[in-house]
């Protein structure tokens, strides 16, 4: 028998035909669903008079469009129309096709990244697709998971199947141990800046390595969450203790740890491509750029300008060369989105912020959970009152500033410390600018007004 990676025992697993060319058909096991690549989908299924396939298989919840306050009132309480629209065509969609939704107004409503392991619905061997690009993060759970655009969504809701052609293998093993002040998404962010936004292009990564095991779950999740960001079809872990006790809180499946516990590459398994980081070179992290691959350790200055991109980057981010990343003053600040928006993610931006004020210069500071339950345990926890305390708003569940497709936006030139995933140009609001960073120094960055060395 040869040794596999994980990625081929996934693939195999779920391969219904190969052809000849190399397209292979593969079965798909869970189909999440939003309201922004559905709405076509959805109605390809009426104009050819189908049904989707498997509808247990699919599970839905609105979370770009959804206003992060004032919403008792549910989707009317959507002010912009186009906004509104999508949400009641989600809602519509699914009563239509009996498809399970945690409407607005559901205490379990939240970013559909955070809500699908907390469902029980990510489980460790399954392939699961979203018709959103975020869809590694749930490859933390030993998973085959990856985004899919609306075509492939009516596909999957028809046929349970997808066309896709094979990745090659990544290993990104980060060994050795990281300094206290250290996240997850300092190490993925260190990972891209080493590797480049196409430096995974054509593969799916595996990340391994002792620094990559010591993550909790909700941080191997944010690490797989910006496996795109490099690149990658998908970002996928080994499962391990860690995986099936969180699991097991969520979804008991009797029978089944025996086969998780096979979820890992083989030792002799064969990678086209190794990269070895020393996990003790990873320091906090900030972006400087319009690209996630524009990044730096927070104690470097911003660089010199090589080449035309990084000339329109300076320009756009109106930073100059030589200038420390601690001397960058910030407008507003966003903790939340799929990448870090979990009770591990406030708990670490809370301890940074308990007992102090932001910084009169913060025009905004914003705390989302990624969903109800999240929020609920906040609140028991008292940490709504920590951030409330300091200064900072305390908000609904929703995808909120990660990106400006709702009311939490960025306007012209202001600068924001964000813990979502992109920091392209408009990414949060047309002119705004973005620096990706971790809860901690989000929130570190908010007392100071600026990023600090922490």
């Amino acid at each position: 028998m040869f040794a596999k990676t994980l990625y081929d025992k996934l693939w195999e697993s779920h391969l219904v035909r190969l052809d000849d060319n190399g397209t292979a058909l593969l079965y798909i096991d869970r189909h999440l669903i939003h309201e922004v690549t559905s709405p076509q989908a959805f109605e390809g299924l009426r104009l050819a008079n189908r049904k989707p396939w498997r509808v247990g298989a699919n599970f839905a919840v609105p979370d770009h469009n959804v206003p992060t306050t004032a919403r008792d009132g549910g989707v009317e309480s959507i002010v912009d129309p186009i906004s509104r629209l999508q949400v009641e065509t989600l809602g519509k969609n699914c009563l239509d096709y009996e498809i399970t939704e945690l409407d607005m107004n559901d205490p379990r409503q939240g970013i559909v990244h955070v809500i699908g392991p907390e469902q029980g619905q990510t489980l460790p061997g399954m392939t699961l697709v979203c018709g959103d690009s975020h869809t590694s993060t749930h490859g933390a759970f030993g998973a085959l998971a990856f985004g899919i655009g609306t075509s492939e969504v009516e596909h999957v809701l028809a046929t349970q199947c997808l066309l896709q052609k094979k990745s090659k293998n990544m290993l990104v093993s980060v060994n050795g141990q990281v300094d206290a002040n250290v996240s997850a998404k300092d190490i993925i962010l260190y990972i891209i800046g080493e590797i480049g936004t196409a430096g995974g292009t054509g593969y799916a990564i595996e990340f391994g390595g002792t620094a990559i095991q010591a993550l909790s779950m909700e941080g191997r999740m944010t690490v797989c969450n910006m496996a795109i960001e490099a690149g990658a079809r998908a970002g996928m872990i080994a499962v391990d203790d860690k995986t099936i006790d969180y699991v097991n809180k969520y979804s008991k499946i009797a029978g089944a740890e025996s086969y998780w516990r096979s979820l890992h590459s083989d030792a002799e398994a064969k990678f086209d491509q190794v990269l070895n980081i020393d996990a003790s070179l990873i320091k906090p992290q900030v972006t400087w750029g319009t690209s996630p691959e524009m990044v730096l350790a927070v104690d470097a200055v911003v660089p010199d300008a090589d080449d035309e991109g990084m000339r329109r980057a300076l320009d756009y981010m109106d930073l100059k060369s030589g200038m420390a990343i601690t001397d960058i003053k910030l407008d507003k600040i966003f903790i939340g989105s799929c990448t870090n928006s979990r009770i591990e993610d406030l708990r670490a931006a809370a301890q940074v912020v308990k007992g102090k004020k932001l910084a009169i210069n913060i025009k905004q500071a914003l705390v989302v959970p990624g969903s109800g339950l999240v929020k609920t345990q906040a609140e028991q926890e008292g940490l709504d009152k920590v951030f409330i305390d300091a200064g900072f708003e305390w908000r609904s569940p929703g995808c909120s500033m990660c990106l400006a497709m709702n009311a939490d936006r960025l306007e012209p030139d202001e600068r924001c410390a964000s813990t979502s995933n992109r920091n392209f140009e408009g990414r949060q609001g047309k002119g705004g600018r973005t620096h990706l960073v971790s809860p901690a120094m989000a929130a570190a960055a908010g007392i100071a007004g600026h990023f600090v060395i922490c």
